[in-house]
């Protein structure tokens, strides 16, 4: 007991002020984000944290609800609280995800897993408002503003293929606005897209170029709350820009670009992208690169760097290893030819059971030719797959050390970093994977300080080297496993050297060619400096991985 107690002190010590070896390595101005490498952090807002208890009964959304199937609380603002904190910093994340933040249907369904409210955001009723359970259009200002202080990109979820539920409180959008049948049958690529997903889930009709009229209930919505003459008079400047006719598809799109010329939002995660015909989401990209542009231009002493605005896809079940393909059966698309700079890996979680070479070679042979200039996004857990990497959170090392240390994007979903559980017990369908965020054992469990303590140091590492997601992977050895990888981009360029599996207390490797004889590197994890001699480095470190960089 004495011993844990004294470990979570000096956890805590850590978390809240900043470790020595963070400092000593602390993200320089000169390392460049880069989104290939980007660490992004994916959050349910509503599970995550309660930052403003006065939203968490919004609309009167008090019915009974299957476990974990209602709001919990978490909001916008307790994300803030969260950045405040420097969470996220001491973590090593770059790019913070969250679920959708527009306001929601406002009564709930049973879709066979227990009543439902829309705690996870991607049942819209409103693209054009904040719902107020997650928080207030101030607060989301707000966040992005701390976040891109701290270098940390916002990354929204832009949902385009259908509404929320039709309920007695939630009006259906019309018929020339969206489809209620057939029920997809997922057999062709046509039976992905003119279908519903699932029953009483209003299908939008983003094959249309027909004109449309506003949906009544909208403009009645609009005119009680006292925006109407403004949101018509922005449709029309919009339409008037762009030529694109007022068709269904084409009002979302505007709604959603005012996340990124209001606010600044650095990217979108594309939901059920494979149920759309491509060319949404090639005109989509379009329609975020132009709002993007006028951000930066009105917004100067904004602007963090001159990377263009990230899209990346969930085109459910595509995998790496399908390269620039999807394969529907009767058709494959190219969905990084439509707007997508990367897309969603289903697989990673998977190939994570390979060893360490197997599976940051064959990533690399990708990405390095066959989607050269494009990006992958991993991970290891998700809000929807119910088959994760280590669903009873046995393996919460291995799984940090596998995502963070792949090429590719990694994407830390809440609670990888703390062994949040993703088997609860009483819970039906993806409810399991959607637990509250356990803070209390972050600050008061030391086998669970002990995992956040393995991720925030390869976080970190990965922040400050480009070259771990996006550069060139070569093994140097196999026994002892080392390895480099090396990045250059204009007149940057970085190199690191990793070895796993190491044993504990003195270690000799060789770092090849990428340090030369005589040049002092340092030890991320022990933040020792040594020298390299004859092609090779000794040291003495109590941990089995060693990050290599320049001193």
């Amino acid at each position: 007991m004495k011993k844990n107690i004294l470990f979570s002190i000096a956890f805590l010590s850590l978390l809240f002020s900043s470790c020595s070896s963070t400092k000593s390595v602390k993200t320089t101005s000169k390392t460049p984000f880069v989104w290939e490498n980007a660490n992004v952090y994916f959050l349910l807002i509503d599970r995550f944290n309660n930052g403003d208890k006065t939203n968490d009964h919004t609309f009167n959304r008090n019915k009974p609800t299957g476990k974990l199937r209602g709001f919990e609380g978490g909001d916008i603002r307790g994300v803030i609280q969260k950045l405040d904190e420097g969470y996220f910093e001491k973590l090593g994340i770059t790019a913070i995800w969250m679920t959708p933040v527009v306001e929601q249907i406002h009564d709930g369904v049973d879709e066979g897993t227990g009543f439902t409210y829309g705690f996870h955001g991607y049942w819209t009723r409103d693209w054009s408002a904040l719902d107020p359970s997650f928080g207030t259009k101030k607060d989301l200002a707000e966040l992005v503003q701390k976040a891109h202080a701290k270098g940390i990109r916002i990354m929204l979820d832009a949902v385009i293929n259908h509404t929320g539920p039709v309920t007695a409180e939630d009006s259906a959008y019309p018929n020339d606005w969206v489809r209620t049948s057939p029920k997809c049958t997922y057999n062709s690529y046509d039976t992905y897209i003119n279908c519903t997903l699932v029953e009483n889930l209003p299908d939008v009709k983003t094959e249309s170029n027909e004109a449309v009229a506003l949906p009544p209930f909208l403009v009645e919505k609009w005119k009680k709350e006292g925006r109407y003459e403004q949101e018509v008079a922005e449709l029309d400047v919009f339409f008037a820009k762009t030529g694109y006719p007022r068709a269904p598809k084409y009002y979302i799109m505007k709604w959603l670009s005012d996340y990124i010329t209001d606010y600044g939002i650095d990217g979108y995660r594309v939901d059920t992208a494979k149920h759309t015909y491509e060319d949404v989401w090639a005109d989509f990209k379009k329609v975020c690169d132009q709002a993007f542009a006028d951000f930066k231009k009105n917004n100067p002493t904004k602007v963090l760097d001159n990377n263009a605005f990230f899209t990346v896809g969930e085109v459910y079940g595509y995998n790496i290893g399908a390269k620039k393909w999807f394969d529907f059966g009767d058709k494959k698309v190219d969905y990084f030819a439509n707007g997508f700079t990367g897309l969603i890996n289903f697989d990673f979680r998977n190939e994570a059971k390979m060893n360490y070479e197997d599976l940051f070679s064959k990533y690399n042979t990708i990405l390095q030719n066959d989607l050269k200039g494009n990006t992958v996004m991993n991970y290891v857990s998700s809000h929807d797959d119910g088959y994760p990497f280590d669903k009873k959170r046995e393996k919460v090392i291995e799984a940090g050390t596998k995502l963070l240390l792949a090429p590719g994007i990694s994407q830390v979903y809440y609670g990888d970093e703390s062994a949040r559980p993703l088997d609860i017990p009483g819970t039906t369908g993806d409810a399991t994977l959607r637990s509250t965020m356990n803070w209390d054992e972050i600050k008061t469990n030391s086998e669970t300080q002990k995992v956040f303590l393995h991720w925030q140091k390869l976080g970190n590492f990965r922040k400050n080297h480009p070259s771990i997601g996006a550069g060139v992977h070569r093994q140097i050895s196999a026994s002892p496993y080392v390895f480099s990888r090396t990045f250059t981009k204009d007149n940057y360029t970085d190199k690191v050297v990793i070895g796993l599996d190491l044993p504990k207390g003195q270690k000799r490797i060789s770092v090849g060619s990428i340090f030369k004889d005589g040049t002092k590197v340092r030890e991320f994890t022990s933040n020792q400096i040594v020298t390299v001699t004859n092609g090779f480095i000794e040291i003495d470190t109590p941990n089995t991985i060693l990050l290599i960089e320049k001193k």
